[in-house]
């Protein structure tokens, strides 16, 4: 590979990883949109959600192994709140934070324009696959050390989402 093209791959790595998170899973909705279609047209639903929550959890713990690696050191509970900026830049999540200790990260998201998106979109019913189903197995690919608890989703019809993150004992 030139070092020209090398460049060029560089500079739209950069560039996508620029965008805002809420224009990134708005790109990716639009190109999983017709993939899902087909996928529930050729194995029905049940299965379609299956397989696109597998490739969704794949994908999630490669973008933390990743985050994690661009971060380098001992990322834990603080390095991870380091990144939630990325998830709200622009008001795509509005939260209301609990706890942020070194090992606790508590927060409630008031308001989630991802649920709005893909609503608006008419994939509020594949949603919480393509991006509340990220939050837990995230954490697997950015820090094995985080637990990640949630009770509640505003995609699944609750008034706010319950973030609870802490370092696991020992």
């Amino acid at each position: 590979m030139s070092e020209t093209t090398r460049t060029e791959e560089d500079a739209a790595a950069e560039a996508i990883a620029a965008l805002p998170m809420l224009a990134r899973r708005r790109i990716e909705a639009e190109i999983i949109r017709p993939v899902y279609e087909e996928l529930v047209e050729r194995l029905g639903r049940a299965e379609a959600d299956q397989l696109l929550t597998r490739v969704i959890r794949k994908s999630a713990i490669a973008q933390g192994e990743a985050m994690a690696e661009a971060q380098g050191g001992d990322k834990g509970i603080e390095g991870f709140a380091a990144l939630l900026p990325r998830w709200t830049a622009g008001g795509a999540l509005e939260i209301d934070e609990k706890v942020s200790t070194p090992d606790h990260l508590e927060f409630d998201v008031v308001r989630c324009r991802y649920a709005e998106m893909y609503r608006e979109m008419g994939l509020g019913h594949i949603g919480h696959i393509l991006s509340c189903n990220r939050d837990g197995t995230f954490c697997e690919g950015y820090d094995e050390r985080i637990e990640f608890h949630r009770s509640q989703t505003i995609m699944g019809g609750a008034s706010h989402c319950d973030f609870r993150y802490q370092m696991r004992k020992g």
